[in-house]
């Protein structure tokens, strides 16, 4: 069985997609679709001669595809994903899923009336330390979890002339944080694997003022199971070289990763010891996309779909909610 894929947006986040397909002896990238034809084009061409479309729907009726992926701007994710669904097309979406809480709602109703499956693209969770952390967490090696803090912050490049739509908070959806800070929010629900109840939040814009919205975020989170999460994210720093990209804290010890190795404590231990295990290196968004196309023929759930994608939604809305109004939100 091959799966035939259509990509819904041919910007600069097509590539790794497209890339990821080729590499697969089961899955092509048959159509590619974007208002701009030259984009289009290209994606086509580096797809190995997939068929060009400029307009959604007739993509949707015409082409020969098992699923889409969407790779286009935030504020035009729901529409896509709708219609997709309703043409009974499996769905990849980078993230955000979605910008509002209607949308959510729209999303998952199309996906559960169609009975298609929709995965959301959240290549971070492939990070084999991750999945080293989460096996730790699930298998009760650490104890009860008490904290959880992840981490993604970088020096942006982003001038008035380069940052495009992310600088316009109606299409992206706010700022910093539902983009780029969409990564350690959905990280870290991963790790907590509990359902969140309170959001807490300071957004900041310390040096992209051009932007309608944050370049930065700190956000606060408790779990039902009690665990505190900590999101810190911006585009405005480097952070320091010790900064990790997750740590978690918890009753017999603790484990951290900067995104590749993955060093723990356990304080139970006699004498304590701290350990590194070295990982291997991978491309996340390889990953991601096998993933994706073994769900579909294995019929599985992804590891993250539309109500682990809502999820991470309602975080961040709760969090601009929180900065706005200067309180802890319950979700």
């Amino acid at each position: 069985m091959t799966v035939k894929i259509g990509i819904i947006g041919c910007g600069g986040i097509a590539t790794p997609h497209i890339n990821g397909y080729n590499k697969l002896p089961d899955a092509q990238v048959t159509a590619v679709c974007d208002v701009v034809e030259e984009n289009a084009r290209r994606c086509a061409e580096l797809a190995g001669g997939a068929t060009v479309f400029t307009d959604l729907k007739e993509m949707l009726d015409k082409a020969d595809i098992t699923a889409v992926d969407i790779c286009l701007p935030h504020h035009l994710h729901k529409d896509a994903i709708v219609a997709a669904a309703n043409a009974g097309k499996h769905i990849l979406c980078e993230k955000p899923l979605c910008l509002t809480l209607d949308e959510a709602e729209a999303v998952k109703r199309a996906v559960d009336d169609n009975g298609v499956t929709l995965m959301c693209a959240h290549n971070q969770l492939f990070l084999p330390a991750v999945q080293y952390a989460r096996r730790m967490v699930a298998g009760g090696t650490l104890g009860d979890v008490y904290e959880i803090r992840t981490t993604d912050s970088f020096y942006h490049s982003f001038d008035p002339s380069t940052i495009g739509w992310r600088a316009n908070r109606e299409f992206i959806g706010g700022g910093e944080l539902i983009d780029t800070g969409y990564h350690p929010t959905y990280l870290l629900l991963y790790l907590a694997n509990s359902k969140p109840v309170e959001v807490t939040a300071m957004l900041s814009n310390h040096r992209l003022h051009f932007m309608d919205g944050e370049d930065s975020a700190q956000v606060l989170v408790r779990f039902e199971n009690g665990i505190v999460g900590n999101i810190v994210t911006s585009w405005a720093y480097e952070p320091s070289d010790n900064t990790e990209k997750f740590s978690i804290v918890a009753q017999r010890g603790y484990v951290y990763s900067q995104g590749k190795d993955v060093t723990y404590k356990m304080r139970m231990s006699n004498p304590p010891e701290t350990i590194t295990v070295k990982q291997p290196t991978i491309s996340t968004f390889d990953a991601e996309i096998a993933d994706f196309v073994d769900c579909l023929k294995e019929n599985r759930r992804p590891i993250n779909n539309e109500e682990d994608g809502i999820n991470v939604l309602k975080i961040i809305l709760g969090a601009y909610r929180s900065a706005k109004e200067k309180r802890t939100i319950e979700i």
